[in-house]
């Protein structure tokens, strides 16, 4: 279990058991054993087993826990996707735990995986954004991974990403840019988001590496794809949506960028029964 999971795995028990799970302390024996095993109620895409199992070994790590269904597999409504056995306590005070980061990231995972199905026969690459759960990101962002599509910067630390509001504080295009490049090493890229031609052009004197088209209606995409000619990558972002996604791969665009992807994604139907 990866190290940045487990504390998350912590963190959601002890929100959701606080004290001790009053239900199940009350009403099983201590030393009743059981199975349980979740089902998928709808066809998805899966995402989030390795959680699901640290949620039981967390709790108890004599618990036999199988995985039947791996990240990224399509999986059919009525397919068993885990199996857990031994204590009767542990498996119905983890239950909802494991449940709701499956249900989640699985969620993710099968609207990314629908979204990447449009652009199926293009060269353009779909990623993610910023637009995640608090304290979920890296969670979330796998699940996209599962999905087929790939992650954009995890966070303000490994990418230079000059929005409006940089642009704003610094006086303009090309000064952010300069700023940026005296600071930055040469591994590093720049990206500039634009709204505008004009803004589109001062980023291409200014040599950004990737030019972000911000909320552009799909000619001035157009236009805007045949101003930089090549001359730096082209990411669409803005009002993504998954009907859109094929005409702004036709339009030019290298990547589309839909916050939908994490913050919009339905958690899918999974429920765990109990024998």
């Amino acid at each position: 279990m990866d190290w940045q999971w487990s504390y998350l795995i912590e963190a959601a028990l002890t929100e959701d058991i606080g004290t001790g799970d009053i239900t199940t302390d009350t009403l099983i024996p201590g030393d009743a054993d059981g199975r349980g095993y979740i089902v998928a109620k709808e066809p998805l895409v899966v995402a989030g087993m390795e959680l699901v199992k640290g949620v039981f070994e967390f709790l108890d790590p004599d618990m036999e826990c199988f995985i039947a269904a791996a990240d990224g597999e399509s999986v059919a409504a009525g397919e068993v996707v885990f199996d857990v056995r031994g204590s009767m306590r542990t498996i119905l005070t983890g239950e909802r735990t494991a449940l709701n980061f499956l249900q989640r990231l699985s969620g993710i995972a099968t609207y990314t995986r629908s979204c990447v199905a449009e652009l199926e026969g293009t060269q353009t690459r779909l990623v993610d954004t910023r637009k995640t759960t608090p304290g979920l990101r890296i969670l979330e962002k796998y699940a996209v991974q599962m999905g087929g599509a790939s992650n954009h910067r995890m966070g303000l630390f490994d990418g230079v990403l000059i929005k409006d509001n940089h642009i704003a504080a610094c006086g303009g295009i090309k000064q952010a840019v300069a700023l940026a490049r005296q600071q930055v090493h040469h591994l590093v890229k720049i990206e500039v988001e634009v709204t505008t031609l004009e803004e589109t052009r001062t980023a291409l004197d200014a040599c950004a590496d990737v030019i972000m088209l911000d909320n552009m209606d799909l000619e001035m995409i157009k236009h805007a794809v045949a101003l930089i000619n090549g001359r730096a990558l082209v990411e669409v972002s803005g009002s993504v949506t998954k009907e859109r996604l094929r005409e702004l791969a036709d339009a030019g665009a290298d990547i589309i960028s839909a916050g939908g992807l994490t913050h919009s994604a339905r958690a899918v139907d999974l429920s765990m029964r109990i024998e």
